[in-house]
């Protein structure tokens, strides 16, 4: 039987990645003479990619910003925060031990992000985490991203997973949905940055800290999947 494979979403979910996004995003629109935003004002942003968060700061200040003039905006972002990383972002607590608990199970572990492919992985990288997973997609890997299903189920084709067999772990709506739409389940983490209560998008199943991710509650999701 193939290993049960658990896969991550990155921001809000692995690792605590807003305050260097927003501090990029401020050093972005700080060249177009916008003043900054706030962490609350765009954390629940976090998750969508830059070019989201781009244009709802420029909104949020007064900005205008034309399609022609955003990939100059998404170039200077992305060159800011990949120099900087990984910056103050940090895993969240409990996150290595619940790896550790997973993988001494057996379990494949793989991230399915809607961040550029490049930035997770060199974050990934910067802290010590990626040779954990089988395999890290983003949201430029394939020509579909979160909430559509076939970035998800392409992930776990590229982890050696079987979609039977796997668990969806993330902080937001596209998490909840990517999970739902491949027939997968799904586990909601409140301290991410979704703007509503994660439990009111009804994942699967609801943890309040990664010291509840045991490999007995992945196997006990993937068999009322089987039995339903």
């Amino acid at each position: 039987m193939t290993a049960p494979l658990v896969v991550f979403d990155l921001d809000g979910t692995l690792v605590d990645t807003a305050p260097d996004l927003v501090l990029s995003l401020n050093h972005t629109i700080g060249t177009a003479g916008l003043e900054p935003v706030s962490y609350s004002d765009l954390t629940y942003l976090v998750g969508h990619g830059g070019q989201v968060m781009i244009r709802r700061a420029f909104e949020l200040r007064g900005g205008h910003l034309s399609d022609d003039d955003l990939p100059a905006m998404v170039d200077v972002f992305v060159r800011h925060y990949a120099h900087g990383m990984p910056g103050a972002s940090v895993p969240y607590p409990g996150l290595v031990a619940a790896l550790d608990r997973l993988q001494q199970a057996g379990f494949r572990l793989a991230v399915c992000t809607n961040k550029m492919e490049a930035l997770a992985r060199r974050l990934l990288d910067g802290l010590g985490l990626s040779e954990r997973f089988s395999a890290i997609t983003g949201g430029d890997t394939f020509a579909v991203r979160k909430p559509d299903a076939g970035h998800l189920l392409e992930t776990v084709r590229l982890a050696g997973g079987n979609a039977a067999r796997t668990v969806m772990v993330g902080d937001s709506l596209n998490d909840v949905l990517v999970a739902r739409n491949a027939g997968v389940p799904s586990i909601g983490v409140p301290f991410g940055y979704s703007d509503v209560a994660i439990a009111s998008l009804e994942p699967s199943h609801v943890i309040d800290s990664f010291d509840e991710l045991h490999p007995e509650l992945v196997e006990d999701l993937i068999a009322r999947v089987a039995a339903a």
